[in-house]
């Protein structure tokens, strides 16, 4: 079987594995049956005379011969896609960035960069979505996004493993904070000693290994008491404001808490730092994903009070 033989649907379901890293999950987001995803794997396989994915414990992830594939698979499924717009009449897409962020990015560093790109090149268009680091990663690697911003911690190592390295730059280097009710008595001031926050309450996450994520100050040398969980910032703030505990949140997040709640820097023990950094396959990029990273950096960069 040569390669010229592979089917659309084929490419598409290596491209919804490789970003889902599971079969089921695939079949799931196509609408197909996890044999009928199968069976399109396996053809592509045949054609492509190697397998593309490797089978581990925590999921598939894509061989040397897959990232080929998808390398070129994300290239072919957009020029298809782009036919197909014009084939029914829809407006051209080639302004258009698939942009992934980490979900405090997608709060503040979203809106700033989409008023920037508003006035400054009004006819591109971003769509947007909001993820996990991972997800983003995968995003990227499956052809989905053509650009990712990545939330990241010491020691800032590369993003992940794969070949070829994804091209990355920082956009914005920020301290961790801490959001406490505004009625607290720690609320009165601009900052907090580390040892104040011995036995407090926690709202935190949850990761998918049930760990607990961003929420709990990473410098607490305790086992946390950690009250509630929530996977979303609005959730956490919102249990900040009504006095139900206290969550670790970026500097940049002080210019969108609701009422009720106050951030403040946190004096003693080790400085938390973290990155967002910016993130895309390394490859020749189309004037419009060009400005949209403009966008970002200027965002990014400039003063939180700053308005847009």
């Amino acid at each position: 079987m040569d390669f010229t033989d592979v089917s659309l649907a084929g490419l598409r379901v290596v491209r919804e594995i490789a970003e889902r890293r599971t079969f089921s999950a695939a079949a799931v987001a196509l609408g197909y049956t996890q044999s009928a995803v199968s069976r399109q794997v396996a053809a592509v396989e045949r054609a492509a005379g190697a397998p593309i994915f490797e089978r581990r414990r925590e999921g598939v992830r894509p061989t040397a011969a897959g990232q080929v594939v998808l390398r070129h698979a994300a290239a072919v499924l957009a020029e298809i896609d782009a036919a197909d717009r014009e084939l029914r009449g829809l407006p051209d897409a080639t302004g258009t960035v698939r942009l992934g962020l980490y979900p405090t990015a997608g709060a503040v560093l979203l809106p700033r960069a989409l008023t920037v790109l508003r006035r400054t090149h009004p006819g591109v268009t971003v769509v947007s979505r909001t993820g996990g680091t991972p997800v983003l990663i995968r995003a990227l690697r499956a052809g989905t996004l053509d650009l990712a911003v990545l939330g990241s911690a010491p020691p800032f190592r590369a993003p992940d493993a794969e070949t070829p390295a994804l091209t990355v730059e920082t956009l914005a280097e920020r301290n961790l904070c801490v959001a406490v009710p505004s009625a607290h008595p720690l609320a009165a001031n601009d900052s907090v000693d580390i040892a104040a926050l011995r036995g407090q309450q926690w709202i935190a996450g949850r990761t998918a290994g049930d760990e607990p994520q961003l929420g709990v100050w990473p410098g607490v040398d305790e086992r946390p008491d950690i009250t509630h969980t929530a996977h979303d910032w609005l959730t956490k703030l919102h249990l900040v404001a009504a006095g139900f505990g206290f969550t670790t949140v970026p500097s940049d997040l002080a210019a969108v808490v609701p009422p009720g709640v106050r951030v403040l820097a946190v004096r003693g023990g080790p400085e938390e730092r973290r990155r967002a950094v910016l993130a895309h396959v390394p490859q020749r990029l189309p004037e419009p994903t060009l400005r949209v990273i403009e966008a970002l950096r200027t965002a990014a960069t400039a003063p939180a009070t700053v308005p847009f």
